[in-house]
């Protein structure tokens, strides 16, 4: 199966459209940020103000560990389909958001519900463990 998955500079959300031709499936990339921090901000919490369980990543182009998951995150994705939102926020770039929510280190996910964080891990995690933390919101 082949997927294609882009991590773009600022906050991104991976919302998945499956196209069933043969075996393959895109991943598409809706950019939700603006050049103002305070309407990524308001645009954030749009997202994360949502009733269907919504994964950040905060993550770093530099971050070695975070390289690692990001694959581990689109197969969750495939898994679960529109069961989750997996947002992916840059954390050398959103600096304001990461501090908000007081990123000290790199992977780190929180899983939102109705706006609200119900989990937080830093480091990685295999696929069916994060599978299982977020159909345990459901």
């Amino acid at each position: 199966m082949a997927q294609d998955l882009l991590v773009l500079p600022k906050l991104t959300v991976i919302n998945s459209i499956n196209h069933d031709i043969g075996q393959f499936t895109t991943i598409f990339i809706l950019l939700i940020c603006s050049r103002k921090p305070e309407n990524m901000k308001s645009s954030f919490k749009k997202i994360i103000n949502s009733k269907t369980p919504v994964l950040v990543d905060f993550f770093a182009d530099w971050c070695g560990p975070c390289k690692m998951l990001a694959p581990i995150l689109k197969d969750v994705k495939e898994e679960l389909g529109d069961a989750v939102k997996i947002v992916k926020i840059d954390v050398d770039k959103n600096q304001s958001i990461a501090a908000k929510y007081q990123v000290r280190g790199v992977p780190t996910m929180i899983l939102f519900k109705n706006g609200k964080q119900v989990w937080r891990q830093s480091g990685v995690l295999q696929k069916k463990d994060i599978v299982q933390i977020i159909q345990s919101q459901n």
